[in-house]
């Protein structure tokens, strides 16, 4: 692995990191990180009351290019993920769903955007 990839896979690692956090502040239990499934992955599911919410997160330069990050085919991998995360996990079933994301920028607080990743979880 290059020396550059080291680097951005390091900064997303701290973002998710901080994500979790962020989320747990906002009263979030963090029930699952990085789930990998065929055709997608998550990188935090979380749970608040009955919601279940499966967040992307999205580390760049700045906050607005983090936000421009996420577009329909991620939006279609991310269902695709969490329908799995659904079948593996059936005790979240009769909850409610949502697709969140934490935005992240070096020296910026993340911003949590609810619904920013629209899921089609019954595909």
């Amino acid at each position: 692995m290059s020396r550059r990839r080291q680097k951005a896979r390091a900064f997303g690692l701290q973002a998710e990191s901080l994500a979790s956090f962020w989320l747990r502040l906002k009263f979030y239990h963090i029930v699952a990180r990085n789930v990998v499934a065929p055709g997608g992955e998550i990188d935090l599911v979380a749970r608040r009351g009955d919601l279940i919410v499966f967040v992307e997160v999205k580390a760049r330069p700045s906050l607005d290019q983090a936000h421009l990050a996420i577009d329909s085919a991620k939006a279609t991998r991310i269902s695709r993920a969490a329908r799995y995360w659904l079948a593996a996990n059936d005790w979240a079933a009769g909850r409610n769903f949502r697709g969140d994301a934490v935005f992240v920028a070096p020296w910026r607080r993340p911003r949590h955007v609810e619904g920013a990743v629209p899921l089609d979880i019954f595909a």
